[in-house]
């Protein structure tokens, strides 16, 4: 298997959203975002997969040394390799890459976020530098297209702790700022023991005017001249903001479900951008 081929299964695999998102790019762009998805995973797998904290600190260890031997022109991993080729025309950055792993070992530290501030700083090294990463690879004139990527970045990730408010509880984590429990009278317990209520509704309708709003900053950050190039991170708003509809419609009831959209629609969702250049999908979420 090529490093490229080890890459397209890895993203195939995991049924994600982005899999969809980039069905469309040219050869070349597909394979360095399938490169750049695969990497994301691999480091994820090591937090989720690990039981052992000191493993996984040992693991993302590797990663880091590796990161660092892909710059250098000697990567050993398939991910890696797969990548390499694309660093300098996609603006791939060395620090950006690590960030992504600082992210991945935020999770190990941490549990548990006092207030909003500290939460945006987990979802910017979870999802906001993937999105700077990824724009570059789809090309942009304006360095306004960054702000766009930071804002959509913070509004995938606060879309999936919605969505996996029921999961992360069943690993003992809450990403929900304690402030904001505190504030709707929701006690981390409740969460833990998937204790749905209408005080729990209030909190997840809060928590979604949040993401919104990003997806709101998103659409008018984005540069008309960069918005073709974009169509990709588009496609994958259109999918996350029809989840996020999904889950509302629902009920919030993401304690005892994990709520998803079909892969069918999915694809619908990722096609109907791509042809329409995302034009009336800007204007829709940035109203």
């Amino acid at each position: 298997m090529s490093p490229d081929e080890y890459c397209q299964n890895k993203a195939a695999q995991s049924g994600s959203s982005f899999y969809y998102s980039f069905l469309f790019l040219p050869p070349e762009q597909r394979k360095a975002i399938t490169a750049l998805y695969a990497f994301c995973r691999e480091v994820d797998d090591v937090v989720d997969e690990c039981n052992d904290p000191s493993v996984a600190r040992a693991k993302l260890a590797w990663w880091r040394s590796e990161v660092e031997r892909m710059f250098e022109g000697k990567p050993d991993h398939p991910v890696t390799r797969a990548l390499a080729p694309h660093l300098a025309e996609r603006r791939i950055t060395a620090e950006r890459m690590q960030a992504v792993i600082a992210g991945m070992e935020m999770d190990l530290d941490q549990t548990r976020y006092l207030d909003w501030p500290g939460l945006r700083t987990y979802c910017w090294h979870a999802a906001g530098v993937v999105g700077e990463l990824s724009v570059g690879i789809f090309g942009y004139t304006d360095d306004s297209t960054l702000v766009y990527a930071d804002k959509l970045g913070l509004a995938f990730q606060l879309t999936n702790i919605i969505r996996d408010v029921g999961d992360d509880a069943r690993r003992g984590r809450i990403y929900l700022p304690i402030d904001e429990l505190q504030r709707f009278d929701v006690k981390a317990s409740e969460i833990l023991n998937s204790q749905h209520s209408d005080r729990f509704e209030k909190l997840m309708q809060f928590q979604a005017q949040r993401a919104r709003q990003y997806y709101r900053e998103a659409m008018q950050a984005l540069p008309e001249a960069d918005r073709r190039n974009q169509r990709p991170g588009l496609a994958m708003a259109a999918i996350y903001h029809a989840l996020l509809d999904e889950i509302e419609r629902d009920g919030w009831h993401v304690l005892e479900q994990r709520v998803s959209l079909t892969p069918i629609r999915k694809f619908w969702l990722a096609w109907k951008t791509w042809v329409s250049g995302g034009r009336g999908l800007v204007k829709q979420l940035a109203r």
